[in-house]
């Protein structure tokens, strides 16, 4: 009889949740239509925002729109940035990465302005403005980060998720925090990191055990999360185990994407363990339950499993049938996935410079400032002289007319040190102009490699499971290797980029001064062939031929890298130059020829630049490391170039001396330290 009871009770308990949630819901409604104005309106709405988030993409949309229209009309600036986290979240659960991705950024706009601390609807009496602002800046946080988990790039999405964690913990928001360590985890696992994946799980298992039911709406995906790590780990019982759980407590709190992740996962591990019949049922449990919410991605994922089945039971009909669904959902949302990935990278790299532009522009404002408090500083003092004259005319005329001298003379330093500063730094940002289009030409290569390598490997995937469902292995096997071997190139292009860009943002970015050990042969390949595509995207009818020979046993040495690599920049850059200039005189068979070499000498290592342009006279030869001397046209050169590259290679103990005849060759020599 007890037995009895108990088992009723496990039976009741999940409608009994889930009545609690429909309820939440219908309060949400009834609030919604008896709100006595658009305050209490656009709280209710911001509630079904929330709380559709798993359940239905379209609904969970559609009322975040909503509550925002309303906020906007209000100004209420931190309601609306909360609402476009919420609106995060489905948006990038449906594929709409780049539409995602603005959503957030426009929130964290609006939630970091101090300007709208106070631009809030009505808060409990135990929140106060500045704890609720620290709150939606945490969530916008939260959503960026999983917006990144969604891309596909885990390094990142730990690093922002980290973020979030020390602002929503400032805020005191626990369950929030409680999804980023689930977040976390996931990444750690897609790094093949089980023992740092499992160790985030469980930390977010002690968040959700001190929680209320209502706020453990999203527990479920971290018990999903474990039985794919304990399923990683070769733990299948403990894998069943999670999933089962995972079932339990997402249809208690009616959360469909958690359900049918569980239930999907229940399938795949039934089937790989050869229960065909239990991964057929929870695999149409899967089906059933993405179809209530809206999520086609995983529905696909959901009809080949079926068509697998049907397959493996002989059942033709039904197995063609399922699979051209599930081929026709793949194949349209690869499609549309593939676009709004590479929009997303477009707009990620876009932002990444617009912040970079901000933070330059908020430099220039604050010397501008500063530039304004030391003259009104003279100002004063020039009144206090002019006051301290009529008291003692005599002796304050010979004081004034000497103050006045070293007010000109300071005045005059500070200008000039101040024009210095602005033109170096003109000069470093010309550079990275010329760099940009060569970036654009260097950055599509791997790109272009990631893109193709991924097609062949979905075709090669494609192959693998046709030859394992004849039972090929060694076949299988075989193009499983081929797909490993795509992976790697696809990481190391992927890797390639990614240096690509970080050495943009090395050279734009101020220098702090920091030496670090350098691989100089690198740095000069890296900025040759930068210069080169850079100046071919500017000027289509430029063509010069380039050569390299590096010392392969050339040591790493310790220099800043970003000032040498404006040396060699500027170097490479006059040496296209002067080839180019001589190409146009029309000489018959010219090949303009531009060379870089390195070398060690003793204890020097040499780096060598050469072109066979038109040379320098000897008249000149002595001023080209004056400050603004230069032999470009008027508008093509601040003459800073070589000055610049002087003092840097000086800083570094080094020398750089030129050598050259008029109407021959030319040759910069840079000699450094080699330890």
């Amino acid at each position: 009889m007890r037995l009895l009871l108990k088992i009723l009770l496990l039976l009741l308990f999940p409608v009994f949740a889930l009545s609690q949630t429909r309820r939440q819901i219908d309060s949400a409604y009834l609030m919604l239509q008896q709100a006595v104005n658009d305050t209490v309106r656009m709280n209710a709405c911001s509630m079904l925002g929330g709380f559709y988030d798993d359940i239905n993409i379209d609904s969970g949309l559609f009322y975040c729109n909503k509550g925002i229209a309303i906020a906007e009309k209000l100004d209420f600036q931190l309601n609306k940035a909360e609402m476009l986290a919420f609106m995060g979240w489905p948006l990038m659960k449906e594929g709409n990465y780049p539409e995602a991705l603005r959503i957030i950024s426009l929130g964290l706009k609006i939630a970091e302005n101090p300007s709208n601390k106070k631009k809030i609807g009505i808060l409990p009496k135990w929140q106060s403005p500045e704890i609720y602002q620290r709150r939606v800046v945490g969530l916008l946080y939260a959503a960026l980060e999983f917006l990144y988990f969604y891309v596909g790039n885990y390094e990142k999405q730990i690093v922002i998720a980290h973020e979030a964690i020390s602002r929503l913990e400032t805020a005191g928001d626990k369950v929030n925090l409680a999804g980023v360590y689930t977040d976390i985890g996931d990444s750690y696992l897609k790094l093949n990191n089980t023992d740092s994946a499992l160790h985030y799980q469980q930390q977010a298992l002690k968040y959700y055990s001190t929680f209320s039911f209502e706020d453990r709406k999203f527990e479920g995906g971290t018990y999903s999360s474990l039985g794919m790590i304990y399923e990683q780990m070769g733990n299948m019982n403990l894998a069943s185990e999670n999933y089962k759980k995972a079932v339990q407590v997402s249809v208690q709190h009616g959360n469909l994407r958690h359900t049918g992740d569980a239930y999907l996962q229940l399938a795949n591990l039934y089937q790989s363990s050869k229960k065909t019949d239990s991964g057929f049922h929870y695999a149409k449990k899967a089906l059933e339950t993405f179809s209530l919410g809206g999520y086609r991605k995983e529905e696909a994922i959901a009809y080949r499993m079926i068509s697998d089945y049907y397959h493996d039971q002989g059942n033709t009909d039904s197995s063609f049938t399922y699979l051209r669904i599930a081929t026709f959902l793949n194949d349209s949302l690869s499609r549309i996935e593939k676009t709004r990935l590479q929009e997303f990278q477009v707009a990620a790299f876009n932002q990444q410079l617009e912040l970079q532009q901000q933070e330059q522009a908020r430099i220039e404002k604050e010397g501008r400032q500063k530039t304004i408090a030391i003259i009104a500083l003279i100002a004063v003092f020039g009144t206090i002289g002019f006051l301290l004259y009529r008291n003692n005319l005599q002796k304050q005329k010979a004081n004034q007319t000497l103050q006045e001298k070293n007010t000109q003379i300071e005045q005059a330093f500070r200008e000039l040190k101040s024009t210095q500063s602005q033109l170096i730094q003109s000069e470093k940002m010309a550079s990275l102009g010329e760099l940009t289009a060569g970036i654009a030409h260097e950055i599509q290569n791997p790109l272009n490699f990631v893109n193709n390598f991924s097609d062949v490997s979905k075709e090669l995937l494609d192959e693998m499971k046709t030859e394992l469902d004849k039972g090929d292995t060694e076949e299988a096997k075989a193009i499983a290797g081929d797909v490993i071997k795509n992976l790697d190139k696809i990481l190391h292009h992927g890797k390639r980029a990614g240096d690509i860009v970080k050495g943009m943002l090395q050279h734009s970015r101020t220098s702090t001064g920091q030496k670090e050990i350098t691989d100089i042969n690198a740095l000069c390949d890296e900025y040759l062939r930068l210069a080169y595509h850079g100046l071919r995207a500017k000027d289509k009818s430029f063509n010069a031929k380039f050569e390299t020979d590096f010392d392969v046993s050339l040591p790493k040495i310790n220099v800043v890298p970003q000032e040498i690599g404006r040396v060699i920049l500027n170097l490479i850059n006059n040496a296209f130059y002067a080839v180019n200039v001589k190409a146009k005189q029309g000489i018959a068979d010219y090949e303009p020829t531009v060379s870089v070499s390195t070398k060690k000498v003793g204890d020097k290592t040499l780096i060598s630049v050469k072109d066979n342009g038109n040379g320098i006279s000897e008249s000149i030869k002595d001023k080209i490391f004056q400050p603004f001397f230069t032999t470009k046209p008027t508008g093509q050169g601040t003459g800073l170039g070589l000055s610049l590259s002087y003092d840097i290679v000086k800083a570094h103990g080094g020398e750089i001396k030129v050598e050259t005849r008029e109407g021959g060759e030319t040759e910069f020599i840079i000699q450094l330290p080699a330890v």
